[in-house]
């Protein structure tokens, strides 16, 4: 298994080509990734409808009441004007695209966890070093294509449980252990280290198993995912004997 630091490189190499691939068109603008542009799509033309559908129901009252009052009048029309407006603008404002919790990644279909996980990842960025940002834009990309593999799998089967831990739980909570350390000692050297460099490394990591597992799945070797991952348990998960480890070392 390469080191740390010789996967860190190849995944930064990574990194560089998927923002040229952004810079091209590939993804959505803000958007680490396919299924998270499309939830915010989904979003969008559920918050439109809403839109339309306020605006007819302003104009309908307006006719309902000019039937039963014989007109509204041009004071009526204009009111009727600036009521569209206002229902047009509040609910183009509201409501608001939902950032998924830590809680809510591992919910429900396994299928909808990378969209679910990508949206959460888009909202961690401005509080990552620029390094551990190109690693997440990295991650997106790979996270699309494993979403691809997992239309195959049932519910039930143990690799999806395997998937449920790696991008469920290992990746978010390398990135919200990161969060909790103080902003001021995040580029501090300890042992030649510091937590952003720690963040980066464990990022590419993580990065390499996802690739790893996708490939298992469309190769079909299932039997193997559950080996591959077992490393990530004992290193970010459950220790030797059970205790919880923290994906970084705290100051």
């Amino acid at each position: 298994m390469a080191s740390p630091s010789q996967e860190s490189d190849r995944i930064l190499a990574g990194a560089r080509q998927s923002l040229d691939h952004q810079r091209a068109g590939g993804r959505r603008a803000g958007s680490i990734g396919r299924q998270s542009a499309a939830l915010k799509r989904q979003h969008l033309l559920r918050k439109l409808g809403r839109m339309g559908m306020a605006v007819l129901a302003v104009w309908f009252a307006a006719i309902v009441a000019g039937l039963v009052i014989d007109g509204i009048g041009w004071t009526g029309i204009i009111l009727t004007i600036i009521a569209s407006f206002v229902a047009f603008g509040v609910f183009a404002r509201y409501p608001k695209m939902k950032v998924p919790t830590l809680g809510d990644l591992n919910k429900g279909d396994v299928k909808a966890l990378v969209g679910r996980t990508e949206l959460w990842l888009e909202a961690q960025r401005p509080a990552l070093p620029a390094p551990a940002v190109q690693l997440v834009d990295t991650i997106g990309l790979q996270l699309d294509a494993l979403g691809k593999q997992l239309q195959e799998i049932d519910q039930t089967h143990p690799a999806a449980v395997q998937v449920r831990k790696l991008v469920g739980e290992h990746l978010p909570g390398v990135v919200q252990d990161y969060r909790k350390i103080p902003a001021q000692l995040r580029q501090e050297d300890r042992a030649g280290s510091s937590p952003d460099k720690q963040l980066a490394e464990s990022l590419g990591l993580i990065s390499g198993e996802i690739d790893s597992v996708t490939r298992q799945l469309a190769s079909g070797a299932l039997d193997d995912l559950a080996i591959k991952t077992r490393y990530l348990d004992y290193k970010y998960g459950a220790g030797v004997e059970g205790e919880d480890t923290p994906a970084l070392p705290r100051p």
